[in-house]
């Protein structure tokens, strides 16, 4: 991690007052992240972080002095922005503006001192010190001179929330030109290293109709939830797979994440549920990751239900699937992407959870996770972010888009 200056930080953490209306772009960036993490945007209400963010864009641009070489719009709750100096290569800066529900975790509160300052809040792991990085890079950088690679700033909202409603998957519907570049960067938290590609994910719900009877006289029933036992029985035999892309490893997992069933403690259940997720690794397609689920948990031959249909009545299983999402590939054989490695030290590991990444990989372009904060702290109640971490992410990737590819 990099040095910071003790008394820049100490400053950082005495400055206590409310945040402003306006955000200050060109500002030290972990002061920014401070300011975005008190403007509370849970998924679905992003509107008030939407128009602080473009309003800054707007006023950067108007100050710029290469007119008509940058430009920036709004699209709902989302903002975007893009330099036009005609580089050899572009650069998309991409990061969801949503959080999770607060959980008594706004506005920002700061604890440390000197290169041990500590932002808590909701969004500083995930990821608004990440948003923080890149309107600060943008900023900065858009009308410079060092500047190798013309930049693209995708920042949207409801990426918490049901693969229908993300605001990236909305920009590929009205704005897909702006999604084109060499290479695209996430800043999800992945605690300043480089994370390739990511995981597919799919979840199947597995139904079990049975019979109704009181359990006095279980013999005149046929229990729902006993039907699910090869299931569950398959599961916690199931040997995850390991796989080595890109020299990044990927771990597969097959687990039971919900189930119900019942309707009184004295009554054999006739109806009965049960949630699998398969986190699968990017070298198997949707079809192939939902067909090797389907075999691990022995419902080959088991009928299939569509969303929102009703499973037959009588004795029986039968399977839904009610999300799939496809994993990416690392894409760092990619000229701009092996840039992006090498500046970064060759600090790479593979992401096991998915992300976005997906998305620009489904679109041809090569797509890594990178930004301050520790993956494993996102969506905590106590989540928080070494400031240092902020700089170091900040200062990488200043490297990298000031050093011709």
């Amino acid at each position: 991690m990099l040095a910071v200056a003790d008394g820049t930080l100490r400053a950082r953490a005495s400055k206590v007052d409310a945040v402003t209306a306006a955000l200050d772009l060109t500002a030290d960036p972990v002061d920014l992240a401070r300011a975005l993490v008190d403007i509370a945007s849970p998924s679905r209400e992003e509107a008030e972080i939407a128009g602080a963010v473009h309003a800054a864009l707007d006023a950067v641009v108007a100050g710029l002095a290469g007119a008509g070489r940058t430009e920036v719009i709004r699209d709902g709750n989302r903002v975007l922005a893009r330099t036009l100096r005609g580089l050899p290569t572009r650069v998309v800066l991409a990061g969801h503006l949503d959080t999770v529900p607060v959980a008594d975790n706004v506005p920002c509160r700061v604890t440390g001192a000197g290169d041990e300052v500590v932002l808590h809040g909701c969004g500083t792991v995930d990821m608004k010190s990440g948003d923080a990085v890149f309107l600060h890079l943008f900023a900065t950088l858009a009308d410079s001179d060092e500047l190798a690679h013309d930049l693209t700033l995708v920042l949207y909202d409801c990426e918490e929330i049901e693969a229908t409603a993300n605001g990236l998957g909305v920009l590929e519907r009205t704005h897909r030109d702006w999604l084109t570049g060499d290479v695209a960067i996430l800043g999800e938290p992945t605690g300043g290293l480089i994370e390739a590609g990511c995981q597919g994910t799919l979840r199947i719900r597995v139904h079990a109709r049975g019979v109704r009877a009181h359990s006095a006289r279980s013999w005149l029933g046929d229990n729902s939830v006993h039907r699910l036992a090869p299931v569950l029985t398959a599961l916690a035999a199931y040997a995850a797979r390991s796989v080595d892309i890109d020299g990044c490893v990927y771990r597969e997992g097959l687990q039971a994440v919900r189930m119900s069933a019942g309707v009184a403690g004295n009554t054999v259940p006739d109806e009965a549920w049960l949630d699998v997720n398969f986190r699968s690794a990017p070298d198997r397609d949707p079809d192939a990751a939902l067909e090797h689920a389907l075999g691990a948990l022995g419902l080959t031959r088991v009928p299939r239900v569509e969303p929102g249909e009703e499973p037959p009545r009588g004795p029986g299983l039968y399977w839904e699937l009610t999300d799939l999402s496809p994993g990416a590939l690392p894409g760092l054989g990619a000229s701009a992407a092996a840039d992006l490695v090498r500046a970064a030290g060759g600090r790479v590991r593979a992401k096991y959870g998915w992300t976005d990444v997906s998305r620009f990989a489904a679109l041809g372009i090569p797509a890594v996770n990178l930004g301050p904060g520790d993956p494993g702290l996102a969506h905590k109640r106590d989540e928080h972010c070494p400031a240092a971490q902020i700089v170091e992410v900040t200062d990488l990737l200043r490297d990298y888009l000031t050093t011709p590819g």
